[in-house]
């Protein structure tokens, strides 16, 4: 039996007790709000000890940020797989609707989990998880344009931080599918604008 054998098994458990604290996180963030949300409140749901717990997460703060992080990832994924295979014309409304639909969970929870991801990784955590959209934008041939740093940034933190905005404004009572129609055109304005710069750009030149 190899050593890497021998410790799947272990892995595999220490996994699932990972796998059962952040199911259980997020079932109490849902029920009952982050203002009950307890370490042992959450070993209890999960069917842990809070010494177990503790063996894998040093605090409250870091069980949600790593739901956060787990959330973002598969986000990240997701953008990915849309880039690969939706055709070009449909992959900004694709990308925006991944991202809307991309954290589980009520307008409360996504909230705190952004949060909490935000406050342990900082804002930067916003280019390494939509480098992917930079990608998408970038590929579109229609557009004939390079993205700049400048404009790469304008991208990928637009979306992002109007969503945030939104979602912290539960009172605005926004629709869902015109908020979504708002920030295609947004976007598809900007890139629209920035494909003509670079057209005049190089007639100049």
């Amino acid at each position: 039996m190899t050593e890497k054998t021998r410790r799947n098994p272990k892995q595999a458990r220490a996994q699932a007790t990972v796998d059962a604290i952040l199911a259980a996180t997020f079932q109490l963030l849902e029920s009952e709000g982050e203002g009950r949300l307890t370490t042992n409140r959450i070993a209890e749901r999960a069917g842990v000890s809070i010494g177990t717990l503790y063996q894998y997460f040093k605090d409250r703060d870091d069980i949600l940020a790593a739901m956060g992080e787990r959330q973002a990832e598969a986000l990240r994924q997701k953008i990915t797989e849309i880039v690969l295979a939706a055709p070009e014309q449909n992959a900004i409304r694709t990308i925006i609707q991944a991202i809307m639909g991309g954290i589980e969970g009520s307008p409360e929870t996504r909230i705190v989990l952004m949060d909490a991801l935000f406050k342990a990784r900082g804002e930067s955590i916003m280019s390494e998880h939509h480098l992917a959209f930079v990608e998408a934008i970038s590929s579109r041939s229609d557009l004939k344009l390079v993205l700049g740093r400048e404009s790469a940034f304008v991208l990928t933190h637009a979306v992002i931080c109007l969503l945030r905005s939104a979602a912290a404004e539960p009172e605005l009572e926004l629709d869902p599918k015109a908020l979504e129609d708002e920030l295609v055109l947004l976007m598809e304005s900007y890139l629209i604008a920035l494909g003509a710069r670079a057209e005049k750009a190089a007639g100049k030149a």
